[in-house]
């Protein structure tokens, strides 16, 4: 797939590694630079490195390979299913494990247990790496998540997220006392300029983000809190928490203190929606984890600071289909 770009005044004398980097958000920095390293990218026709500043009127052009799909194989893995029927299936999801395939987990996620399972009956509409899928939470958030067995559930399920008619909360234990019972989050989140494994909040850049949080219970050094998405940004109730001064423990992007908890304190709670054929309003909730119920007071706190122990940290991996939380 051939990308063409021509300089703006404004950007002239820009490295023009940086300046495709913000041009074409859909390709890391690291990327571009291997492709010009390979003599890849074309300022006017010539093969131009990292290196080379841009002009304004520069015709800049690369091609970008075409992705080819690896074979995704069926596993048995064990699920926690909480309900299922012809059209929908919801499962608990574990920490660890990835909703679909990506680069670096093309084995052991949650797409590769319910072809096993579902056998046949999957929804294709978002393609051989994500059949089933209408949306995600991330590969260490916990919890309820639904999957389609046929594309007109897809389809229904994915209206009524766009809609927002579908209930869904979450609970995190995040760091400090929150004094407000309840708030509201309203910042913008985009990519962070300088980390593409990170979101910030953006107010030049960024996509309208809203969180509504309350307070279930404050303890001394936490509080434990459930949240309510307006939107469904990438790492939503991860950053804007982070952005009111309360991070979640564990979070090895953006608080990696990992005393306590070796992932984000975040699960996916409660699940309710009308279902997509009958109408009939399902409500499903998952109970909070061990590791996050340990967190409580009067519960004993693992330690994670003890030498050899450090966590496996999981690695980034973005996309603009990503909507993790």
């Amino acid at each position: 797939m051939k990308q063409e770009y021509i300089v703006p005044e404004k950007s002239s004398g820009l490295r023009i590694d940086k300046f495709l980097t913000e041009s074409c958000p859909d390709y890391t920095r690291s990327f571009l630079q291997k492709l010009m390293k390979s003599g890849g990218v074309f300022a006017d026709g010539r093969p131009v490195k990292a290196s080379y500043r841009v002009s304004e009127g520069d015709r800049l052009t690369f091609e970008v390979p075409e992705a080819v799909e690896p074979e995704i194989l069926a596993e048995n893995i064990p699920l926690d299913i909480l309900y299922e029927d012809r059209d929908v299936i919801l499962v608990n999801k574990p920490k660890g494990m990835v909703v679909h395939p990506a680069a670096g987990h093309y084995t052991g996620t949650l797409v590769n247990a319910l072809m096993y399972h579902c056998r046949e009956d999957l929804s294709g509409i978002n393609g051989v790496l994500r059949p089933g899928i209408v949306h995600r939470i991330d590969m260490d958030t916990t919890g309820v998540l639904i999957a389609c067995k046929n594309d007109q559930a897809h389809n229904s399920i994915a209206a009524q997220l766009k809609e927002h008619s579908i209930t869904r909360r979450y609970q995190a234990i995040v760091h400090g006392v929150v004094k407000e019972d309840e708030g509201v989050v309203d910042a913008p989140i985009g990519r962070h300029p300088q980390d593409r494994k990170k979101m910030c909040i953006n107010h030049q850049n960024g996509k309208p983000a809203v969180t509504h949080y309350r307070v279930l219970k404050r303890f001394s050094g936490f509080t434990h809190i459930e949240c309510r998405l307006e939107t469904g940004r990438t790492h939503q109730i991860r950053v804007h928490m982070k952005y009111i001064g309360h991070p979640l423990p564990g979070d090895f992007l953006y608080n990696p203190d990992f005393r306590y908890i070796r992932r984000q304190a975040l699960h996916s709670v409660r699940l309710s929606f009308p279902h997509p054929f009958t109408g009939e309003v399902l409500d499903f909730s998952a109970p909070l984890p061990e590791d996050m119920a340990c967190l409580f007071p009067g519960q004993e706190l693992p330690s994670f600071s003890r030498p050899g122990a450090d966590p496996v940290l999981p690695t980034a991996s973005l996309s603009p289909w990503d909507n993790d939380f």
